[in-house]
């Protein structure tokens, strides 16, 4: 018997988002990853707000709606909150009864001094690892680089002695045939953003550089930064992530060409790190030799630290890092820190699902 397509709309329902979430949905088991997490932050979260009155929205809800945003690609803070008015899996996840209202998206940008900044993504970060333990190598790492596209044009590029520097007719900034470099330019829109390019041939960006610090075992990530993007920040900002963990006992750090300079090698070796960097033989000799290839553990090394352009990948396409909607090298570096948590989150979501499989 055909049923009848009935317009009526219940006006009761006896099932929570609680019991309409599938118990093998994925994101249960990050959900209560992510609880264990905003638990042992709450001292943390007190200290931000006043003790009297009026009531914000619970930190606790903000970073959940965040990593939602992250996990699910949602492109804007508007967005977001018109999925959590209708979506029942992402009112479940962040909290929200049935029957709540959403809060307005402007709250993200008033939090985002108090709030949503380095020290609390730092500390978010140190939690997640804290739970990823039981997965970590303390032996063998892998560092990194990436490019993160600025929000700025190259319109805004001018020069810093000639203010608004020469127009085309239609009144827009003119710099075809101007030489410019970040000696003489700076971005009007994102002051801290430098022209680079990432490799020879490629064009130059507005831009910031995310550095990483992975270990081997699983791919998770260890430590991350954000600095201005300079020929040299990526061995530079490598180096201060290694130097905390050297020195209790013998640690292996692959790598690039990038990072295959005596220099940075002796600083390795001079701290009780192996260098196990790719060798850069074009044009040169490496400073990498046969005392270090012959052991296997450098070809391990080399097949493993291709994980970290994964996480790279993940954390662009995903995480929507590709060209951050941010501006100033602070609030980039958050929103690199918290983006690195939320895949590490992703990933002990799928080795524990691994284990029990």
């Amino acid at each position: 018997m055909r049923g009848e397509d009935s317009k009526q709309e219940a006006m009761f329902s006896y099932l929570s988002p609680e019991k309409r979430v599938p118990t093998e949905h994925p994101l249960r088991r990050i959900r209560e990853m992510v609880d264990t997490v905003l638990t042992e932050m709450s001292p943390r979260f007190a200290k931000l707000y006043a003790d009297v009155g009026r009531p914000s929205i619970a930190p606790e809800r903000l970073l959940r709606a965040l990593l939602l945003q992250i996990f699910y690609s949602v492109r804007s803070e508007r967005l977001l909150m018109e999925q959590l008015d209708y979506n029942l899996l992402f009112r479940w996840f962040v909290g929200l009864g049935m029957d709540e209202p959403v809060w307005n998206h402007a709250v993200f940008s008033k939090n985002r001094e108090r709030l949503l900044n380095e020290e609390i993504a730092e500390g978010f970060f140190q939690q997640v690892l804290g739970l990823a333990q039981p997965y970590l190598s303390d032996e063998h790492f892998t560092v990194d680089g990436t490019l993160l596209e600025a929000w700025a044009s190259h319109k805004s590029f001018r020069r810093q002695d000639e203010g608004q520097g020469p127009r085309d007719r239609n009144g827009e900034a003119d710099f075809h045939g101007e030489k410019r470099s970040n000696d003489t330019h700076q971005s009007t829109t994102d002051p801290e953003a430098r022209l680079y390019k990432k490799s020879a041939g490629s064009e130059a960006k507005l831009a910031y550089l995310g550095h990483a610090l992975m270990e081997n075992r699983h791919g998770l990530l260890v430590k991350m930064r954000v600095t201005q993007a300079t020929g040299t920040a990526e061995r530079d900002a490598a180096l201060r992530m290694i130097q905390p963990r050297a020195g209790t006992q013998r640690l292996t750090v692959g790598g690039d060409k990038n990072y295959d300079t005596r220099e940075w090698v002796g600083k390795l070796r001079k701290i009780g790190v192996t260098p196990h960097v790719a060798q850069n033989n074009t044009n040169r000799s490496s400073a990498i030799d046969g005392r270090t290839t012959r052991h296997p553990g450098y070809q391990i090394s080399q097949q493993k630290r291709k994980r970290i352009e994964q996480s790279f990948g993940w954390m662009k396409i995903i995480g929507m890092l590709k060209k951050v909607k941010l501006r100033g090298r602070k609030k980039v570096s958050w929103l690199f820190t918290f983006v690195g948590a939320a895949y590490n989150l992703y990933r002990l979501g799928r080795l524990e699902a691994e284990a029990m499989a």
